[in-house]
């Protein structure tokens, strides 16, 4: 009986930390890295590429609409915190967006697994976020 009792309090503590939660993951960092054809890029927790684009200047996204559609934006929740080289823009709708060293970071519709990079070199704009 006693061992029993200590393992439901342990499964509680966990549980109660959230540890098995994958939006706390989310939240302690906004992205991972992962080696790929064309070498380590940043990955969302999902280990789907991410990419800049050129047409953004620091600190803003001019992606919205349908360009957000086909490059949808790595959302920060609302009580995001920069932190080392990442930041939280606000985009033009007043959502939050992560960026890295103040480039705004985006997903790309055509990949379709992890480590697909097909994003990388899109009119000749977008480009594959390296660390």
């Amino acid at each position: 009986m006693r061992s029993l009792l200590l393992l439901t309090a342990a499964a509680v503590t966990v549980v109660g930390l959230g540890l098995a939660s994958p939006q706390a993951a989310e939240m302690a960092t906004p992205a991972m890295t992962e080696n790929t054809g064309i070498g380590k890029v940043l990955t969302d927790h999902k280990m789907m590429t991410l990419y800049t684009s050129d047409k953004d200047p620091p600190g803003k996204s001019n992606c919205n609409g349908t360009c957000a559609n086909h490059w949808p934006p790595l959302m920060a929740p609302a009580d995001a915190k920069p932190s080392g080289n990442w930041s939280v823009i606000t985009r033009a709708d007043g959502s939050k967006q992560w960026a890295y060293k103040g480039h705004p970071l985006y997903g790309w519709e055509k990949d379709k697994k992890p480590g697909d990079t097909t994003g990388d070199g899109v009119n000749k704009v977008w480009h594959a976020a390296h660390p």
